[in-house]
């Protein structure tokens, strides 16, 4: 019966998943054309007018000055296209910027919290869930379901981003450059154990409020003013570490570090790295295992 429930669940949301698919494909494209346009054109061209990379570094994120602080707006952009460490004339450390790109983080976001919130309060909200239970099913079965769905659909979700990436710099000529506009995509593949964390992370903790609510406004609500503080947490935590660095870790995306593993050659050799996989990880299974509880000990509300 789980296996069956977890079929009707891939049916339910297979015309999103392409959707959500094929975005993130054409955003590594789009991102590939970028790359390829900044280090190969727009560097050389700044260069004959002897434009330095240290002057556009100073220009765009006021580096460069020893002993002056930068502007809030070049910290921010700097914040989050990945730090002080992503020279953005190199190919392969602009690239990498796609994998933490706001638009890459609310495609992802948006999807597994409108995943989530369906679950329960979803069903409960359309009246369905009701219907569902009556069926020889347990609730620790629908729960279960929920988590196939997400170990089906994240890794194929990944491997298309991924094939994004691969696509795009290929055809944009990047595989073949040299020096610092070559970009191997191979590079890119163990960043896709952030992504996933990062999904099942959101998954689990929305599935907990969603299992809690009965409202499927209400767990959006929730769970999107819950991720965008954090987003904005870990943003202006690096404007302001005096203040909000504390509060970092306990963001997701200050655990969200794909570009780490990206640059690094032996990046499994790195605790630091596999600390902030598990943590995701304790995120998004302490959800689900929250979900469960939650929702084999409460009542059965009717539909709002």
């Amino acid at each position: 019966m789980t296996w069956a429930l977890t079929r009707k669940l891939l049916r339910d949301i297979r015309i999103a998943w392409v959707v959500v698919a094929v975005l993130l494909f054409l955003f590594q494209i789009l991102w590939a054309r970028i790359t390829m346009r900044v280090t190969t054109q727009i560097f050389a061209a700044l260069g004959q007018f002897g434009v330095t990379r240290q002057a556009v570094m100073r220009i765009l994120f006021n580096q460069g000055e020893p002993g002056q602080s930068p502007e809030m707006l070049g910290q921010m952009v700097q914040a989050i296209i990945g730090g002080e460490n992503i020279a953005i004339d190199k190919a392969g450390d602009l690239m990498s910027v796609s994998y933490v790109h706001p638009l890459v983080l609310s495609i992802l976001c948006i999807w597994a919290i409108g995943r989530a919130a369906n679950a329960i309060a979803g069903e409960i909200d359309r009246g369905t869930m009701e219907l569902l239970l009556a069926q020889p099913i347990r609730r620790t079965q629908v729960v279960l379901a929920h988590l196939l769905v997400d170990a089906i659909v994240f890794p194929t979700i990944c491997a298309v981003m991924w094939f994004g990436t691969y696509c795009g710099t290929w055809w944009m000529g990047l595989q073949a450059a040299e020096g610092n506009q070559h970009v191997d995509p191979w590079r890119f593949v163990p960043a896709l154990l952030c992504v996933s964390m990062l999904l099942l992370s959101v998954s689990g903790v929305t599935m907990a409020i969603s299992a809690l609510g009965r409202s499927r406004a209400r767990v959006w609500g929730w769970a999107v003013t819950l991720f965008l503080g954090m987003f904005l947490v870990n943003v202006f935590g690096q404007i302001w570490p005096e203040a909000l660095d504390w509060l970092r870790p306990f963001t997701l995306h200050y655990h969200y570090q794909p570009q780490n593993l990206i640059k690094a050659d032996r990046w499994y050799a790195s605790g630091a790295v596999w600390f902030h996989l598990v943590v995701l990880a304790l995120y998004g299974f302490g959800g689900y295992l929250t979900a469960w509880i939650t929702f084999c000990r409460r009542d059965r509300p009717a539909p709002l």
